[in-house]
């Protein structure tokens, strides 16, 4: 299988991340990959350029960020043309943020860090900076996604770049309410069946996140990050910092908690 590399990618920087073969070739599941990173980098792209206009140093937060597939490409495609800004990684894994630290001092990207932090510590550590410009997350599991949305409302992001990825909570919430549900509203009939329980809990978090995030004061754009036919994980929230919280979108979030039986899950998604 062969792949149109960008001018400016580093062909064993792909190696390293064991995207491309030694011998340079790629299969199914990395074209996908790649195809998925690229993408996300150039929706990026002019966010960065526009925090580069007013700042001359600008910090991108790669939260959650695993093997930093995310990092590293955009680092490359990037920072390393644009010769300015920084990239930080934050990762519960040791081995996997030690593993970074390695292929970034080989690589020379002196502008590129790794954290090994919970949500909490990379909140409130003093080796972080007070206010971050752009976080992003790609296929953060779980809460994860929301551990990032929290870091960004913490650090003041001008801009968060999110693309969920699998979503349990919500969906067992549902699922250990469902009986009392039934008795309760109508609408129990959208997640009574396994199967859609976990579509609709996946379904529900994305839209109590966007809520959360225009509740904080932030515009927020729900796109597709590729063509479905190269990822069902596909969907990508762009949130941008206004200062101008949606009136109702509190209210909206309390509303939906009470509709759906999931009271529960209030503090995560309120406060």
């Amino acid at each position: 299988m062969t792949l149109e590399i960008n001018p400016n990618q580093s062909v064993e920087l792909l190696k390293a991340l064991h995207i491309l073969t030694r011998d340079g070739k790629l299969n199914q599941d990395s074209r996908r990959k790649l195809k998925q990173v690229t993408h996300l980098v150039n929706f990026i792209e002019p966010l960065f350029n526009e925090v580069l206009a007013h700042n001359p140093s600008p910090v991108l937060v790669d939260h959650g960020a695993g093997k930093s597939y995310l990092g590293f490409i955009l680092y490359d495609l990037l920072l390393k043309q644009l010769n300015a800004g920084e990239v930080i990684g934050i990762e519960t894994r040791a081995d996997l943020v030690e593993k970074s630290k390695a292929l970034a001092a080989e690589c020379g990207f002196t502008r590129m860090h790794f954290e090994h932090l919970t949500v909490e510590q990379s909140i409130h550590t003093s080796t972080l900076p007070s206010r971050v410009d752009i976080v992003t997350a790609l296929h953060a599991c779980n809460t994860a996604t929301d551990d990032a949305i929290q870091f960004g409302l913490k650090k003041h992001a001008k801009y968060m770049v999110l693309v969920p990825c699998c979503q349990a909570e919500v969906a067992e919430v549902l699922r250990k309410h469902k009986n009392e549900s039934f008795g309760k509203t109508p609408l129990s009939e959208i997640w009574r069946h396994p199967i859609h329980t976990r579509e609709f809990g996946s379904q529900i978090t994305n839209v109590l996140r966007c809520l959360q995030l225009e509740a904080a004061g932030y515009s927020v754009t729900v796109t597709e990050l590729v063509g479905w036919e190269h990822s069902m994980k596909n969907e990508l929230i762009i949130a941008k910092y206004t200062g101008q919280p949606r009136k109702n979108a509190q209210e909206r979030i309390t509303a939906i908690l009470e509709e759906f039986n999931l009271q529960a899950l209030q503090n995560r998604f309120i406060g």
